[in-house]
């Protein structure tokens, strides 16, 4: 086979790749190469919120996890609570407490109200924690 017909081959698999890799929507990042985390918004229902973005996700990760976490930061939050695991009950977020029959701290994980303790609600990577200060509804 001369040089010119090689040439010309390797033109038309470049091209043909080329396209393929278009048409499939471009190179992809493997999923690996992106940290996994969750999510935490703390809403004080007055205007205010402050968010966590990136937090580092871990296998058994429970909500009261993601806010021990956001404690940790430089610029985090300062919490409270009562008991452990499946009684843990969060009391107070920075200066705003639970006032009993009016505005509690509420959670919600991706829209869904929290259905048991922030102790043992595991929470998946990519997930969204929302504390709110609101009454029950």
């Amino acid at each position: 086979m001369n040089h010119s017909l090689k040439s010309t081959r390797r033109w038309w698999f470049g091209l043909v790749l080329a396209a393929l890799v278009c048409l499939s929507g471009g190179p992809r990042l493997v999923a690996a190469d992106k940290p996994e985390t969750v999510r935490l918004v703390i809403d004080y229902n007055d205007g205010v919120e402050k968010h966590f973005n990136a937090i580092a996700w871990k296998s058994g990760m429970t909500v009261m996890d993601a806010m021990l976490a956001a404690k940790k930061h430089r610029r985090g939050i300062s919490f409270e609570h009562r008991g452990k695991g499946a009684t843990a009950l969060l009391t107070k977020i920075d200066d705003v407490e639970n006032e009993g029959r009016g505005r509690n701290w509420l959670y919600r994980v991706n829209g869904e109200p929290g259905d048991r303790s922030m102790g043992i609600f595991e929470l998946q990577a990519g997930d969204t924690v929302l504390w709110k200060f609101d009454k029950y509804q």
